[in-house]
This record gives structure tokens, C-alpha cells and sequence, in this order.
């Protein structure tokens, strides 16, 4: 035997697609799929297209919800005047599982990695852009990842807010260089967000 069947070539070039997730990695996960039980496999299969149906992009932030606009943009609580910019909707469950965060959100959708092919024509910043203008946000927290490509990403995402008026801060250093928000404690989160500083120096203002 040279190749694999087809439809198990197939499988495996479906795993290889998520992020992660090599060549070797892809085949174990597909031989296991093929041992699994017939209600078990279908039963994936079935949450696999619930999710693709059952979900939807938010129309304001681009989170992941069930309606037009998500939970946390239909939340009149929310203190619109703060927008914590993040980099995947995974950062945003992350941030809210630690409650220490009242305002709203904007995600990227990824960020920028010359290295995989993913420019800034690939992040939502000119809906991030537009958002800040209409709303009258007051203050943009930039909670990308502190490594290097986050940083970067942050560095892009404050320079293209520099005409907008609002503050620019980015979260403190209490979050681990190298680490990923969604994989941050409450209490690191609550620090970082506590502590968190300038991005762009602020204009002074004239004394009278």
C-alpha cells in the first residue's frame, strides 16, 4: 500500500487545516475518528454543522454569537465609552469569565504574522476605525497577545487610532511575555487591566 484510501486522505487533510495541528497529529486524530462508535462519529459531524449554523459574526464587534449583534453589544450595562480590542472571540470568553472587565469589545480576528501570509488587510481595524469615530469611545484597550506578534499587532492597531482622540492603552506586564490571553488567571487579568498604560502619548493641553 502506497497511499491511503481517499476519504481517509481526505480526513486527514481536513485535520491538517486547524492551527496546530501537523501531519502526524492529523492521521491519529482521523484513525481515531474511524474507531469511534457510528452514533459517536455522527453525533461530531452533527456539532460540527450546528456550529457553523447555530453561530453567526457579531455586526459590531465581531465576536461569536446566535444573533445579529452578540450577548455583550445588546448588554445596555456595558460602558460603551471603553473597547477592549482582542485579538480571537476566545480572548473575549477569557476576559469575561474573569469579570474584572465592564465595557465592550472588538476582536481582530487574528493578527499580524508576515510570516504566515496575514497582513493588515486581514484584521477588522477600519471597522475598529469607524466604530471609535461613530460611538464616541473614550479609551481603547489593546489586549492583544504579549508576544511578538501581538505586540506588533498592537503597535499597528494604536498608530491607526492616532487620529481618532481616544486614549490608547495596551495591558500591563503583569501578563507573562509569551502567553496567551485565554490562558490567563482572573487575577492576572485584573492586573493587567488595572495597571494598564499609554500606548500613545497623549496631547497636552494648553494651559489658559
Amino acid at each position: 500500500m502506497t497511499a491511503y484510501p481517499r476519504a481517509l486522505e481526505r480526513l486527514i487533510e481536513a485535520f491538517s487545516g486547524f492551527p496546530g495541528v501537523g501531519r502526524r497529529t492529523a492521521e491519529r486524530l482521523a484513525f481515531h475518528v474511524l474507531q469511534m462508535d457510528e452514533p459517536e462519529a455522527q453525533e461530531i459531524a452533527r456539532a460540527l454543522s450546528g456550529a457553523r449554523e447555530g453561530t453567526r459574526r457579531c455586526s459590531e464587534c465581531f465576536n461569536v454569537g446566535e444573533t445579529e449583534r452578540c450577548e455583550v453589544c445588546e448588554d445596555s450595562s456595558r460602558d460603551g465609552r471603553v473597547l477592549c480590542v482582542v485579538e480571537e472571540p476566545r480572548d473575549v470568553w477569557a476576559i469575561e469569565k474573569a469579570g474584572v472587565f465592564r465595557g465592550r469589545y472588538h476582536v481582530l480576528l487574528g493578527r499580524l504574522n508576515p510570516a504566515e501570509g496575514y497582513g493588515p488587510e486581514h484584521l477588522t481595524v477600519p471597522a475598529l476605525l469607524e466604530r471609535v469615530r461613530r460611538t464616541g469611545v473614550e479609551e481603547v484597550i489593546l489586549a492583544t497577545d504579549p508576544d511578538l506578534e501581538g505586540d506588533g499587532t498592537a503597535l499597528y492597531v494604536a498608530e491607526q487610532l492616532g487620529g481618532t482622540g481616544a486614549r490608547v492603552t495596551r495591558l500591563a506586564r503583569g501578563v507573562p511575555t509569551g502567553s496567551a490571553i485565554e490562558y490567563l488567571n482572573r487575577a492576572i487579568l485584573a492586573d493587567a487591566l488595572e495597571g494598564r498604560r499609554d500606548l500613545v502619548p497623549r496631547p497636552r493641553t494648553k494651559p489658559r
